[in-house]
């Protein structure tokens, strides 16, 4: 984790008053957690870092993008990345991190590492189902793509199949409706 050490923010030597950082995240960053769910990485941190008498503020905006594979077809698209996360961290008897926007950390703590809440804060600023646009708007030729219509149901076989039901059938229906 020595790569990570651009992450380590020394708050102790920092006056009261507001500060910024700025990162470039690639593939190289997502090595060091072993996720490798993005092709390639273009994402900017920007970090305001306010430094306060009882506690610290933390504001983090990503914007860039991500290269990742679609659900449907495994075709490869760039997705847009725009987010933002503030932390706040306290002072207190010991670590605790069980609130997602308060951090806690012992009163004899001169550094904090962000690389954590960025990994974070890009992982989840990926959607759940990843689209690419080109299903969307119908511009995407895949042969997966064509394949799924292949193979999808179409209506005439649904209607036909409503039609051509076993008479035997009807009157167990009717069981249903005779109460």
């Amino acid at each position: 984790m020595k790569a990570l050490n651009d992450y380590i923010i020394p708050f102790v030597g920092l006056k009261v008053g507001e500060h910024h950082f700025d990162y470039q995240i690639d593939n190289t960053f997502f090595q060091h957690f072993e996720y490798d769910e993005f092709n390639s990485v273009n994402v900017k941190i920007d970090l305001s870092f306010e430094k306060k008498t009882t506690l610290l503020e933390l504001y983090f905006s990503a914007v860039g993008s991500v290269n990742v594979n679609c659900d449907l077809t495994n075709e490869p698209y760039d997705q847009s990345i725009n987010d933002q996360y503030k932390l706040v961290v306290k002072f207190g008897s010991e670590y605790n991190d069980d609130n997602e926007d308060i951090l806690i950390i012992p009163h004899g703590e001169y550094e904090i590492n962000v690389a954590q809440y960025i990994y974070e804060l890009i992982v989840l600023a990926v959607p759940i189902k990843r689209t690419h646009p080109g299903i969307e708007d119908g511009s995407l030729q895949s042969d997966i793509l064509s394949k799924l219509e292949e193979l999808s149901p179409s209506e005439d076989k649904k209607t036909k199949s409503s039609e051509e039901i076993d008479p035997r059938w009807n009157n167990l229906k009717k069981l249903l409706t005779d109460k």
